[in-house]
């Protein structure tokens, strides 16, 4: 499709093909001209050049349409936990109201298209890499850089296997729907470099989840066991970590529970004990401030100020109270997760994360506002240590119930971890059962970050209703989002949703 074909690029965002299709309004900045464009031919002649082809990878996962602010954002206004403000349509009001069309810009035309292009220049790095293999056996590459270049193979097919989940969540039916019998996205392994090859079906749901999990054993396999960039490089538990959340989405609990034991110590602590060693933080605040780059963070993106989401792309801008810098697109729902009462009112996520102005609650998750030292440059996070406890917990609690003692205590790590007071089994009787307790769990615990969407999905539950947009059910068309215009136009062989 013409919104993701580009030339390589090194460093940066390419601006080559198809930007019509990512600018929605002159302060929406998506458009970033590339730092370097090189020929093909030259692009894998040096070790430092094949790396900047690897840089530029992430560089397209964290656009601000995608991965860098965007795809959290969206996955948190769908549901009951924020408040739209400003009715804006560039920040995603119509994302929180359902109401997008196939030509919806900002939202359903932007995303996936930001996606696409990750997509491809990561089968085009996938692709140089195999073409050029002869060039890394002589100088200037040094002796052991067929082992590198494996590694870097790696890390694209874990971020394609990233890119392809995140789409699933939003254009797609959940796999719960059909056992993933139903129509899922153009699966493009190859790169594309030119305007030809739009026409591609749609591979189904299931067709997809299998590739994802192809790409994530094969990363799994040739990952570096550790890496000196344990949070915004991929290493070998990041691939297990997405892994739990892949098998969690398709309800594959017993596979959940054995990748979660890859990472996760039999007993408290709750500790990876190969690889990274990841834990969760004593302080859930440090997390999002001075420890962004901890060992409870498996997987995020970094910015700085010269390098930054983009406008109306920073989560600080749609969370934050315009006191603390930010814009305050939306704000915290009374209503939701903040006012349940299984979480005292002490929680730090509660006293840490929100404040008060006036009557109105904002979330403070995200600290650089346009006011601070170092405007909008909060991590983007993708996946965290406590999501992995969290998912094997759930896995556990749906296949075994009270009768596993360590589901509760993996529940209990990230719950009293906040400082709310430990759940017995004596709490869940009547109508709250452990699984409940998890997905609450999540909700606060995850709140900003985006995974509210996907678990809602995952279930096939309901949408909640907030202020005056009602419940969405699952047999709604807008319980997922329209194909967008910009495929339909390009790719003759695509289908509606």
């Amino acid at each position: 499709m013409k919104t993701f074909k580009h030339i390589l690029t090194l460093g940066a965002f390419s601006a080559t093909l198809g930007l019509g299709l990512l600018t929605s309004c002159s302060q929406d900045n998506l458009e970033v001209k590339p730092r370097t464009s090189l020929a093909s031919e030259v692009a894998f002649d040096t070790p430092s050049r094949v790396l900047l082809q690897v840089n530029n990878m992430y560089d397209f996962m964290k656009a601000g349409a995608f991965l860098g602010g965007r795809y959290q954002i969206y996955g948190d206004i769908r549901a009951d936990d924020f408040i739209n403000r400003t009715s804006n349509g560039v920040t995603g009001v119509a994302v929180w109201q359902h109401t997008l069309t196939e030509a919806s810009q900002n939202d359903v035309i932007n995303l996936w298209g930001a996606a696409y292009q990750a997509i491809n220049q990561i089968n085009v790095l996938l692709a140089g890499l195999e073409t050029n293999t002869s060039k890394f056996a002589a100088a200037p590459f040094p002796a052991d850089f067929a082992a590198t270049a494996a590694g870097y193979k790696a890390e694209g097919q874990f971020l394609r296997a990233l890119a392809y989940y995140s789409l699933l969540q939003y254009y797609a039916r959940p796999y719960a729907d059909g056992n993933g019998s139903k129509p899922g996205l153009p699966l493009r392994l190859m790169a594309e470099t030119d305007l030809g090859n739009n026409n591609l079906a749609r591979s189904t749901v299931a067709e997809v989840y299998d590739q994802i999990l192809k790409d994530l054993n094969a990363a799994e396999e040739s990952l570096l066991v550790t890496t000196t960039n344990t949070v915004t490089r991929a290493h070998q538990n990041t691939a297990i970590a997405l892994k739990t959340r892949v098998y969690l989405s398709m309800g594959r609990y017993a596979d959940v529970i054995r990748e979660g034991n890859k990472i996760v110590s039999a007993t408290a602590p709750f500790r990876a004990s190969t690889g990274v060693a990841h834990a969760l933080n004593p302080s859930i605040a440090a997390v999002f401030t001075s420890e962004q780059n901890g060992v409870e963070s498996i997987l995020s993106f970094p910015f700085t100020a010269q390098d930054q989401p983009g406008t109306q792309n920073q989560l600080a801008f749609y969370y934050l109270p315009p006191t603390q810098g930010g814009n305050g697109e939306y704000n915290l729902n009374t209503a939701g997760v903040i006012a349940n009462t299984r979480f005292k009112a002490t929680d730090a996520r509660l006293t840490s994360f929100t404040t008060r102005v006036g009557t109105t609650t904002y979330l403070t998750k995200y600290r650089n506002g346009g006011t601070s030292a170092a405007p909008y440059t909060d991590n983007a996070p993708v996946i965290r240590y406590s999501e992995v406890l969290l998912n094997l917990a759930e896995a556990l609690a749906r296949t075994e119930g009270l009768a596993n003692v360590r589901a509760l205590e993996l529940l209990n790590a990230v719950h009293t971890r906040a400082g709310s007071d430990a759940y017995t089994a004596a709490t869940f009787t009547g109508t709250f059962s452990l699984v409940d307790a998890i997905l609450l769990e999540r909700r606060l615990e995850f709140l900003g970050e985006g995974l509210r969407n996907n678990d809602i999905m995952r279930l096939l539950q309901p949408i909640p209703a907030k202020s005056v947009v009602p419940a969405v059910l699952p047999s709604a068309v807008s319980y997922i989002w329209p194909i967008p215009s910009s495929e339909l136009g390009s790719n003759l062989l695509m289908t509606r949703n």
